[in-house]
C-alpha cells in the first residue's frame, strides 16, 4: 500500500477529496471543484483570475468559521459571527491554517530569531549554561559556597592578618545615621567608609550629599587552620550581614572580594543569577538601557539640522528654520549673533563653534529682542536651542509636530551597546567565548555550523543541561535550512522580509509543529527564491504533505507546477471575465490542455524578447566601494537608457546595493532625503539622471480606507467630476461630500470605512460589511447623486477595465485609469480595500502611479521583483511597458529572479556567488549571453538553458 492510500484510508473524515460545490465568491462563477487530500496542490491562473477566491475567501474562510463555530455561544458573544462565504458546499474541510504574503508583524522587536522561537532557545542554553566573564577585568566571574571560601582564606592566606568586612552600602547617598545606630545595637564597633577603618560613635552619621561605601568590620583574623571553627563563623556572619556577598582586607589594605553569587574576583563585580529573560532586548531585564533594546537611537545632530554648511542662515542654513522670515525666532538668532559681532548673511561654516553651539542647545544668558508692540523696550528671555527645542517637540508635541521633527531625525547604531541590543551583563556570558548577540548576527547557515559539535567544546556540566535544548535549536535551523533561508541572520527584523521570505519562516515553523491531517493554503512561497533555491522550497511542501497533510500552493511558478500532485487553472481571463475552471488534472494530464497557462508550461506560448540588445546612451552610473552588510567592496556600474537586471542567489547582496546603498543615496541627492546610505567611497554620474522613483512591495495602505482610487489619485478627479453634477450643485455638495474620510457625505455607522473591524482575541483580526451602508461607505443623500446613471459607490466598484470604457470621455481620470490598466491591473475594482491587494499588485499600483506622471527621459526607476503574483501573460504586458519606459530614453533597474525578465534585459549584473558571507560579489556582468557563458554564476547556468528552450 502507498503512503497516499495509507493517508487516504487513515483520515478521519472518510473523504479522498476537498469537495467545494457552487463557489461564486468574488468573480468565481458557480465554481464546483475536488481538490485530492494528502497532495500538493496548485492553484493557478492568470492574475485576477479567481484564485485566491477559490483558495483563500471560499476553502480557508468556511475552515476559519467552522472553527469558530465550535465555541460556546458565550465565546462568540464576544467575537461576533464571521459571514458564510457564498458556496453551496464544501466536503472533506480539514483545520485550515493559512500562510499569507501579508500577514508579517510591522513591529522592530520582531526577528527572524524570535518567531521562529531560535533565539528563545538560545536564551534558556545561555541562562543554564553560559558562563559569565566581568566586563570590568575580562575574568571569569565565580560563584562560592561558604565552605570553599573559607578554604580559600586559609589555603591563599596563611598566617596572614586578615579583616572581615560585609558590604552593606555600595555606591549611595545618604547620611545613614540609623544604620550605624543599628550595625551598634548588633554588636558590632568599627565600620569601613569609603576604605578608612572608623570606630562607631554615638549620632555617627556621613555627608549626605556625597556617595558611599560602607562596610561593617565582622572580626579580624590570623588565618591559621587551628583557628578554623571560629573563621568560619566569622565568614558565616560576614555572609549574612552582606547578603551573600564579603570581602577580606589584608594588612597593606588590598581587599579581596567574595561571594555566593556570580562575582568577579578582582573587581567585586557582581551579577544577578542568569534567566532566559537576561538574554531578552523585549525584557527591561536584558534590553539595553540607552536604546531600549532595539540596537538604534534616533537622534537629530548637528548634521541633520546643516546640510550645508556654506549657506548662511538668512538663506535657509539651517534646515528647521528656513529662509529668513520677519518672525521672532530670527529675532532671537540675530540678537545672539550681534552680541559675536555676526551677522544672519556670514556663511555657518564662518560662525565660530562657540557661538553655533549656543544657537543649537541653547544657554542660560537671557537674549534682548526689541519689542514691535511696544517700540522703546525689549524683551530678555533665555534661548533654549534649535536642537533643544526640536528634542522637547519629538517628545511633548502633537503627532503633527513629531512627524515634522522626523524630518531632521538620524537614526545610529546605539554607541552604548553597538547594536547588540542587550546590556553589558547580558553580553558578557558566554558559550565557546561567544556571546548570544555574536551568534545573533551569524546567517542560518555559519549558526548551523557552530552548533554542530559544540558538546565537545562545553564541559561536562554544561553537556548534560544543553543536550535537550541542543537538539531543539538544531531541529528549527534546519527547517530554515530546508526552505532555503540560510542566508537570513536571527537579529533581522521581520519587517523587513519580504513576503515569500516572510511565508517561508512561518512554512519552516509549520513543518516543526508536526501536524497532521491539516489543510495549508500558501500564497506564492517562492516569491524572491531563486531558481538554485526552489527545488529545497519544494521538497520541504512535499514533507509537509508526506506527513499526511494537504497542500493548497496559489502558484505562478512553472517548477512549482509540474513538480505537483495536481494543478487547477482558473481563468480564463482576469475579474468579470474568469472565474472559471479552464483545466485540471495531474501535471501530466494538464499539459495536454489547451489553456493558457498549460500552452506556457509545455513551451507552445512564450514570452517574446529581442535578442538585440540595447547599448544605451553610452553614458553610466558607477557606483564606487560599496561595503554595507555583506558586500565586499562592490563596484556598480549601471548603463543608462537601458533594462538592466540586478540578480543573484537569495542573500547574495541585491537588496543591500540597489536598496540599502543606491537608492538612498540618489534619493539625498535628489530630495534631500535623510536616510542615511550603507558605507560607499563615491558614485559618478548623478547629474546624467535628473530623478529617481523606487516602486517596491509596501502596503499601499493599511487600513481599508486605502485603495487604488486614493493612491493614484484619481479619486480627487472623480469627486471633483460628481461635485460638478447639476444635481450637486442644486445641493450646495462640494468636492468634499464625496470623501469617504470626512463628516458630511460618508456613513457614520462604519465612518466610510465600508467595513466594520472585528477584533478577535486568538485569530486575525477580520473585516465585516457595514450593516447600515452595506459596503456603500456613504449615506444615502450623497448615493443619489449621479453621473451616467452611476452613484460614486457604483464607481468604487467597477473594475480598472470598466472604468476605462466609462470615463472614456474624461481625459484627465482616463490617463490615471489607464496606467493601471496597462500594468495588468484591469481585474481590480477602483475601490478596493488596500489590506486585500497582494504586495505585488500593491507594487503595480505604485507602479502605475509613477507612470501616469510625466516622465523626463533621464529618470532611473527602480523596481523590486514587479513579477511578483504574475502570470506569464501578464509578465508579458508588464515587460511591454517597461520597454516603452526605456525606450523613451529612461533606466528601469530591477531586482529580479523571474528567468522570463532576465533574459528581456539589455545588461544584467548578477551577484553571489553564495548569500549571505558567501555572496556580495559581482560575479557576472554584460548582456544575457555574456552572463550564461560565466561558470561561476548560478543564474547565467539557469539562464542558459531557459534561452536554448526559448531560442
Amino acid at each position: 500500500m502507498d503512503r497516499s492510500a495509507q493517508a487516504i484510508r487513515s483520515d478521519p473524515t472518510g473523504h479522498d477529496h476537498i469537495e467545494v460545490i457552487g463557489a461564486r465568491e468574488h468573480n468565481l462563477k458557480n465554481v464546483s471543484v475536488a481538490l485530492p487530500r494528502n497532495k500538493l496542490v496548485v492553484i493557478t491562473g492568470i492574475s485576477g483570475s479567481g484564485k485566491s477566491s477559490l483558495a483563500f475567501d471560499t476553502i480557508y474562510a468556511e475552515g476559519q468559521r467552522r472553527y469558530m463555530e465550535s465555541f460556546s455561544a458565550y465565546a462568540r458573544s464576544f467575537i461576533g459571527n464571521l459571514e458564510r462565504p457564498d458556496v453551496d458546499k464544501i466536503n472533506g474541510l480539514s483545520p485550515v491554517i493559512s500562510i499569507e504574503q501579508k500577514t508579517t508583524s510591522r513591529n522592530p522587536r520582531s526577528t527572524v530569531g524570535t518567531v521562529t522561537e531560535i533565539y528563545d532557545f538560545m536564551r534558556l542554553l545561555f541562562a543554564r549554561a553560559g558562563e559569565a566573564y566581568s566586563y570590568l577585568s575580562g575574568q571569569k566571574m565565580i560563584r562560592q559556597s561558604e565552605d570553599q571560601i573559607l578554604d580559600a582564606l586559609l589555603g591563599n592566606f596563611a598566617g596572614k592578618k586578615l579583616t572581615l568586612l560585609a558590604p552593606v552600602v555600595k555606591g549611595r547617598k545618604g547620611h545613614y545615621r540609623e544604620l550605624f545606630v543599628q550595625i551598634r545595637k548588633q554588636g558590632f564597633t568599627k565600620v569601613r567608609i569609603d576604605g578608612k577603618l572608623e570606630e562607631i560613635t554615638a549620632k555617627m552619621q556621613v555627608d549626605r550629599f556625597k556617595i558611599h561605601d560602607i562596610e561593617i568590620v565582622v572580626d579580624r583574623i590570623v588565618a591559621d587552620p587551628q583557628d578554623r571553627f571560629r573563621i568560619s563563623q566569622s565568614v558565616a556572619r560576614a555572609m549574612k550581614e552582606g547578603k551573600g556577598v564579603m570581602m577580606a582586607m589584608e594588612e597593606s589594605g588590598k581587599v579581596h572580594h567574595f561571594s555566593r553569587f556570580l562575582m568577579d574576583p578582582a573587581t567585586g563585580l557582581s551579577y544577578d543569577e542568569p534567566a532566559p529573560n537576561l538574554f531578552s532586548f523585549n525584557s527591561p531585564y536584558g534590553a539595553c538601557p540607552v536604546c531600549n533594546g532595539l540596537g538604534v537611537i534616533e537622534e537629530i545632530t548637528e548634521e541633520s539640522v546643516i546640510p550645508d554648511k556654506k549657506l548662511s542662515i538668512s538663506r535657509g542654513g539651517i534646515l528647521p528654520l528656513g529662509e529668513y522670515r520677519d518672525i521672532w525666532i530670527f529675532k532671537k538668532v540675530e540678537a545672539i549673533l550681534k552680541r559675536y559681532k555676526v551677522s544672519l548673511a556670514t556663511p555657518i561654516k564662518d560662525i565660530p563653534k562657540e557661538v553655533m553651539r549656543i544657537l543649537l542647545y541653547g544657554d542660560d544668558v537671557p537674549v534682548a529682542v526689541a519689542s514691535v508692540k511696544y517700540p522703546g523696550t525689549e524683551w530678555n528671555t533665555k534661548f533654549e536651542g534649535i536642537i533643544s527645542f526640536i528634542n522637547k517637540m519629538r517628545e511633548d508635541g502633537s503627532d503633527f509636530t513629531r512627524k515634522w521633527t522626523e524630518d531632521f531625525t538620524i537614526t545610529r547604531t546605539c554607541p552604548e551597546c553597538l547594536g547588540a541590543r542587550l546590556k553589558k551583563e547580558s553580553l558578557h556570558f558566554k558559550l565557546d567565548n561567544t556571546n548570544i548577540a555574536q551568534l545573533a548576527e551569524l546567517n542560518i547557515s555559519a549558526l548551523s555550523r557552530w552548533f554542530d559539535g559544540l558538546e565537545g567544546r562545553l564541559n561536562e556540566k554544561q553537556r548534560v543541561i544543553a543536550t535537550e535544548v541542543l537538539k531543539e535549536i538544531r531541529k528549527r535551523i534546519g527547517f530554515l535550512l530546508d526552505v532555503g533561508l540560510d542566508y537570513l541572520h536571527l537579529n533581522r527584523p521581520i519587517n523587513t522580509l519580504s513576503g515569500g521570505e516572510s511565508q517561508r519562516i512561518r512554512l519552516a515553523t509549520q513543518i516543526g509543529t508536526q501536524l497532521v491531517g491539516v489543510l495549508y493554503i500558501l500564497d506564492e512561497p517562492s516569491i524572491g527564491l531563486h531558481a538554485r533555491d526552489n527545488a529545497r522550497l519544494i521538497k520541504a511542501l512535499k514533507d509537509l504533505r508526506d506527513l499526511g497533510n494537504t497542500v493548497v500552493v496559489v502558484e505562478h511558478d512553472k517548477e512549482m507546477m509540474l513538480e505537483s500532485d495536481y494543478i487547477v487553472d482558473i481563468g480564463p481571463g482576469a475579474g468579470r471575465h474568469g472565474g472559471v475552471i479552464v483545466a485540471e488534472g495531474s501535471p501530466q494530464q494538464f499539459l495536454r490542455n489547451n489553456s493558457t497557462t498549460a500552452r506556457y508550461l509545455s513551451g507552445e506560448l512564450t514570452i517574446p524578447f529581442s535578442k538585440n540588445r540595447r547599448k544605451g546612451s553610452g553614458e553610466w552610473l558607477s557606483l564606487t566601494g560599496a561595503s554595507g552588510n555583506n558586500l565586499q567592496n562592490v563596484d556598480l556600474e549601471i548603463p543608462l537608457g537601458t533594462f538592466t537586471c540586478v540578480t543573484g542567489v537569495s542573500g547574495s547582496g541585491k537588496s543591500t546595493l540597489i536598496h540599502d546603498t543606491l537608492f538612498p543615496i540618489l534619493n539625498r541627492h535628489f530630495f534631500n532625503a535623510r536616510k542615511e546610505p550603507l558605507p560607499y567611497k563615491k558614485i559618478d554620474g548623478l547629474k546624467l539622471v535628473d530623478k529617481v522613483i523606487e516602486v517596491d512591495q509596501s502596503p499601499i495602505g493599511r487600513t481599508p480606507r486605502s485603495n487604488p482610487a486614493t493612491y493614484t489619485g484619481v479619486f480627487t478627479d472623480i469627486r471633483d467630476l460628481f461635485s460638478q453634477m447639476p444635481e450637486a450643485k442644486i445641493r450646495g455638495y462640494k468636492t468634499g461630500r464625496f470623501s469617504f474620510n470626512v463628516k458630511g457625505g460618508r456613513c457614520e455607522t462604519c465612518e466610510g470605512a465600508g467595513l466594520r473591524h472585528i477584533e478577535m482575541e486568538f485569530l486575525p483580526d477580520v473585516y465585516v460589511p457595514c450593516e447600515t451602508c452595506k459596503g456603500k461607505r456613504y449615506n444615502r443623500e450623497t448615493l443619489e447623486v449621479r453621473f451616467k446613471g452611476k452613484s460614486i459607490s457604483d464607481v468604487l466598484d467597477m473594475t480598472v477595465e470598466e472604468a476605462v470604457t466609462f470615463f472614456e470621455h474624461q481625459p484627465k481620470i482616463l490617463r490615471k485609469i489607464e496606467t493601471l490598466n496597462d500594468v495588468g491591473l484591469g481585474y481590480i475594482s477602483l475601490g478596493q480595500h488596500a489590506t486585500t491587494l497582494s504586495g505585488g499588485e500593491a507594487q503595480r499600483v505604485k507602479l502605475a502611479t509613477e507612470l501616469s506622471k510625466r516622465d523626463t527621459g533621464k529618470t532611473l526607476y527602480i523596481l523590486d521583483e514587479p513579477t511578483t503574483g504574475l502570470h506569464f501573460q501578464d509578465i508579458a504586458h508588464l515587460l511591454a511597458v517597461l520597454q516603452k519606459l526605456v525606450d523613451k530614453g529612461n533606466t528601469v533597474l530591477v531586482i529580479e529572479h523571474n528567468l522570463d525578465v532576465i533574459k528581456s534585459a539589455d545588461y544584467l549584473v548578477d551577484l553571489g556567488p553564495e548569500g549571505g558571507a558567501g555572496g556580495g560579489k559581482i560575479v557576472a556582468k554584460g548582456t544575457p549571453e555574456q552572463v550564461t557563458k560565466n561558470a561561476a554564476s548560478f543564474t547565467g547556468k539557469f539562464l542558459g538553458s531557459e534561452l536554448k528552450v526559448r531560442s
